[in-house]
């Protein structure tokens, strides 16, 4: 793996090491959260990413999405990340989709090759639609929950989505999913209240996502306040359990 990976091979041995450079990981949605859980990966020595997402770079990005910068503004989100990722390694493996999931129509998206898939979707029909499909195909899935309106990165937690509380989407979550037969989902949440910014009704805390294109920005559309150090934050936790899945991390475990 060369002296890249030396410290993480120090950590989790070479065996554990050669398990994630042969693991593919998708990663739908590459916003606050996924631009945080593909670097997350990559870094730890994952060899193969599809990344998912129709976005291109705003302005309002730049606050809290990992490959937004002046210079990258106006192009796609997938394509930037794909830059930055083989920048860090250039073995890794990438493949983009400059695509919106939708369960009815973009299933195609989701392969029977993905070791795991991570969901940073920021919209409720396509979080549900890829969950399921996840689900009845048989791989592995995180979720993310609602990271807008948050200001305290150390209240969230990975739990089973039906032992979540406070989190607005989780709520939302679980009943759609309960309606659907899912049994259980592993996701990161947060037991914060959602921040309730009375100077801009704008910014609306009863909003359940995280993101929101440029266009949203002073429309009567409910936007959520973000801030940097939260959905990295969530992003980071996310690529660490995804990471501990993929070599059979157990606590208090030695590693050969």
């Amino acid at each position: 793996m060369g002296d890249k990976f030396s410290r993480t091979e120090l950590l989790i041995g070479r065996s554990s090491l050669e398990i994630l450079k042969k693991s593919k990981v998708a990663v739908f949605g590459i916003g606050g959260v996924g631009s945080y859980v593909a670097e997350g990966l990559v870094r730890c020595g994952v060899g193969s990413l599809v990344l998912i997402d129709n976005d291109c770079i705003v302005p309002s990005n730049i606050n809290r999405q990992l490959h937004a910068t002046s210079k990258t503004l106006g192009r796609p989100k997938v394509e930037v990340m794909k830059e930055r990722i083989l920048e860090i390694n250039p073995e890794t493996e990438v493949c983009i989709h400059q695509e919106f999931y939708l369960p009815d129509t973009k299933e195609w998206l989701v392969s029977k090759d993905y070791e795991y898939i991570v969901d940073a979707i920021d919209t409720v029909t396509g979080k549900i639609g890829l969950v399921v499909q996840a689900k009845n195909m048989g791989i592995p899935i995180i979720s993310s929950m609602g990271a807008g309106n948050k200001l305290d990165p150390t209240r969230f937690e990975v739990a089973d989505i039906f032992e979540t509380s406070v989190c607005p989407l989780a709520k939302v979550m679980r009943k759609e999913l309960r309606n659907r037969g899912i049994k259980s989902l592993k996701v990161v949440y947060s037991k914060e209240e959602p921040i309730k910014n009375k100077d801009n009704p704008g910014i609306n805390e009863n909003c359940i996502l995280g993101e929101s294109t440029e266009k949203d920005v002073g429309t009567k559309k409910r936007i959520p306040g973000s801030i940097s150090f939260v959905p990295s934050v969530v992003g980071l936790i996310i690529a660490g359990e995804v990471v501990k899945d993929l070599i059979g991390y157990k606590n208090e475990q030695i590693f050969t």
